[in-house]
């Protein structure tokens, strides 16, 4: 196919838009997008929780899969497209930004709104594997085979370790099934007469196209916010490692701060777990595979990011072992100290080597 000189990706169309619009212009329709956005989640709860019901699973178990899945596409949307277009770094970058905003920010404030129930087995099952997949994204970027410091050299995710994180993504879908049924999960669910009447495959379009929403609403959203962050005089190198992973992370955001509203805690965190999951498995590993080069992770990964990505890590572990049934709202406080002090980091010294 061969494009004439005018043509102009969506994209593209997408970030000349919004550069030519006034900033009180700007700032409507940003506000205009998060309504939809946010519309559109709310829905996307809705016919998770009715799809548990009628399904047999848990919801902790569908926000950790199926709902995860589709608030995740974001994430791996930019991420394969950056790695495709040569920016191998901005792949990986996004992939542990969107960790660090999902367990921190989101479920922070998530939890704030509202203590989370959380069923502890799952919890616990599906959170060992969060922390587990954030940990082998650590030692699958480490240059073992150079025997390179990688505060000075960096590392790379390789192409073969994109396609065994795809095979593992297959294998945790499956388990997380597998548990919940070994669960018993229909004992924990709630009823609605209200939908009883509906088929499965019409929940299952429904709630397809909650995410097709959420996803577009959050794809719009993307340049708009970027083109506000350029205004306001923010590097490239913070945009890519904060802005873009927050930006992608809006669909995780909206859904779980709803399902928190809505009393509907066990959706919140196990869209989080899965998110956090699918974003090494998913994103990182899909990033990867697609690169012949794989995705490069500079030395400032290893400083910054990935180190705080396995402290607002173990903060959440440590947290969810000291807690009952509940999450409460000083681990909510917690994680989004955490993550303040991480992105305070990140701008200080990301900014101060990008000038």
């Amino acid at each position: 196919m061969v494009l004439s000189p005018g043509y102009c990706t969506m994209d593209e169309q997408l970030k000349n838009f919004f550069l030519n619009q006034s900033p009180w212009m700007l700032g409507i329709e940003i506000a205009a997008i998060l309504a939809v956005l946010a519309k559109a989640a709310d829905w996307l709860v809705g016919e998770s929780v009715v799809l548990s019901e009628r399904s047999g699973l848990p919801k902790v178990v569908i926000g950790a899969t199926i709902v995860s899945l589709g608030t995740t596409a974001p994430e791996a949307a930019v991420s394969v497209l950056a790695a495709t277009h040569g920016n191998p770094d901005v792949s990986l970058g996004n992939a542990i930004g969107s960790i660090i905003c999902d367990t921190g920010l989101i479920l922070g404030i998530a939890c704030l709104i509202m203590p989370l129930k959380m069923p502890r087995k799952i919890v616990n099952s599906q959170g060992w594997l969060q922390f587990g997949a954030g940990w082998l994204l650590v030692a699958a970027c480490w240059p073992w085979a150079t025997g390179n410091n990688p505060l000075q050299g960096g590392g790379n995710l390789s192409q073969r370790m994109g396609f065994v994180f795809l095979g593992l993504l297959v294998g945790y879908i499956c388990l997380s099934i597998h548990w919940a049924k070994a669960a018993g999960g229909r004992a924990e669910l709630e009823k609605s007469e209200a939908n009883a009447a509906l088929s499965l495959p019409l929940l299952v379009a429904k709630l397809l196209v909650a995410i097709l929403l959420v996803v577009g609403a959050s794809h719009v959203l993307i340049p708009a916010i970027h083109e506000a962050a350029t205004r306001l005089g923010v590097s490239g190198g913070i945009v890519a490692a904060t802005l873009i992973a927050f930006g992608t992370s809006l669909p995780e955001l909206v859904t779980a701060v709803t399902a928190a509203r809505r009393n509907h805690g066990d959706l919140a965190i196990g869209n989080i777990i899965g998110a956090d999951i699918l974003n090494v498995l998913f994103v990182a590993g899909m990033s990867a595979a697609v690169t012949p080069a794989g995705l490069a992770a500079p030395p400032e990964f290893f400083r910054i990011l990935l180190p705080g990505m396995l402290l607002i890590l173990v903060v959440f572990r440590v947290g969810v072992s000291l807690s009952g049934d509940r999450m409460e709202r000083p681990l909510g406080a917690l994680l989004l100290v955490t993550y303040v002090a991480i992105m305070v980091t990140s701008y200080t010294v990301l900014g101060a080597a990008g000038k």
